[in-house]
């Protein structure tokens, strides 16, 4: 009898331990299909950037190519053309960690920025562009803020508009200006708030 119930036993022990296994398996096999899914199909995008499918998107991300820590994406218009290409250390789509330079476009083609990021935050001078290809705008960023010197073209190549900024707020003195490079307006910001007396001057009646 003891026998017997020492054979139940252990018949018992070797079911639970084989579906033990049998469940690790199942998850490594699912794990390693997800895996595999995540970086050989492609990703469609809607407008809003939220994950769709390819009848409503209007952009996709061809599976990224692994690089050292990291992976180089690159996302594309429908119409083929790149929107955007740069390095990031993570592969989850929405919450990239990008480093480096990162390059946006227009469907056209046309470079439309130029961002650089630090760790997932942007990090130093941001360029945009108009879509001829001329400079539209240059920003200075700190940990993901605007700070320091702005400035802003006609697309015609004058300067519109230039100033500082701290903390993401305009700060100090501001001008603007005419096309022919003279003074359309001059005044002070406070924490992105207009102080004092804001003078604006006319094409024909400029003094300094």
């Amino acid at each position: 009898m003891w026998d017997l119930e020492q054979k139940k036993c252990n018949l018992q022990k070797l079911k639970t331990l084989i579906m033990k296994k049998f469940a690790l398996l199942i998850a490594l096999v699912v794990g390693f299909l997800s895996s595999s899914v995540s970086a050989q199909e492609t990703i469609w995008f809607d407008a809003n950037w939220n994950i769709t499918v390819k009848e409503t998107a209007t952009y996709y991300r061809p599976a990224p190519k692994k690089q050292d820590k990291g992976f180089w994406i690159v996302d594309y218009h429908m119409n083929g053309k790149k929107q955007m290409e740069g390095f990031s250390s993570i592969l989850e789509a929405n919450k990239e960690k990008f480093e480096g330079q990162i390059k946006y476009y227009f469907p056209t083609g046309i470079l439309y920025q130029e961002i650089g990021f630090l760790k997932g935050k942007i990090e130093g001078i941001r360029k945009i562009y108009f879509e001829s290809g001329k400079l539209k705008e240059v920003r200075d960023y700190e940990d993901d803020k605007i700070e320091g010197r702005y400035l802003e073209y006609y697309e015609t190549g004058e300067l519109l508009s230039t100033g500082d900024y701290e903390g993401n707020l305009k700060e100090g003195v501001w001008k603007t200006y005419y096309k022919n490079g003279k003074m359309k307006e001059r005044g002070k910001y406070e924490a992105g708030e207009k102080i004092g007396i804001w003078k604006t001057f006319y094409k024909n009646v400029y003094k300094k």
